[in-house]
């Protein structure tokens, strides 16, 4: 094990690709906390950063067939942590929107009672949803309600993680212009 530190990353790679976990365990121990901390600042939240960076090192290893070993790999593994970060920033965003529209819906079981104006923004959220295309909707209840990446929203629904997040846009748009006072 004394060696390994001096294996360079391509080898390393090389040798994860075709299955070798040690290898990987290996570009894990090595990159771990600098991605750690990049992860953390963006979030600044150490919880989630934990979460990201587990996210970020299994996207890795997934996608490592298709890296180019010749190519340094600290960028690759910051770009993984980058989308990462933006993707949970954006259905941070569109979680809150919906949580916070959501929040008459956990209020009342709480005093067990629902007032008038509760019910009201809870159905025109209700029906503002599912007013939506299809097409839209879907995305958004799965990431927004669901938790899933956009990564994995894509493939539920067998489009990309682009496509995703182009009909989330598209979707929070048609609710802002269905829900116009949501924020009243």
């Amino acid at each position: 094990m004394t060696s390994e530190p001096e294996t360079g990353d391509g080898d390393l790679v090389n040798r994860a690709a075709a299955g070798d976990r040690a290898a990987f365990e290996i570009i894990v121990q090595r990159h771990k906390q600098p991605l750690f901390r990049f992860i953390r600042r963006y979030l600044g939240n150490r919880d989630d950063a934990y979460d990201l960076l587990q996210d970020t090192f299994v996207a890795a290893w997934t996608a490592l067939g298709r890296f180019d070993s010749s190519r340094p790999l600290t960028p690759w593994l910051r770009t993984i942590a980058l989308n990462k970060c933006r993707d949970f920033s954006r259905r941070q965003t569109v979680r809150r929107m919906i949580l916070s529209l959501f929040a008459a819906e956990v209020e009342p079981q709480v005093s067990n009672e629902f007032s008038d104006s509760q019910d009201r923004r809870l159905d025109e959220l209700d029906q503002a949803i599912a007013r939506l295309p299809v097409f839209y909707k879907e995305p958004l209840l799965l990431t927004a309600i669901s938790g899933l990446s956009h990564s994995e929203a894509a493939s539920v629904l067998k489009t990309t993680p682009k496509a995703i997040e182009m009909r989330l846009r598209r979707a929070r748009q048609k609710l802002a212009e269905l829900l116009p006072l949501a924020e009243g």
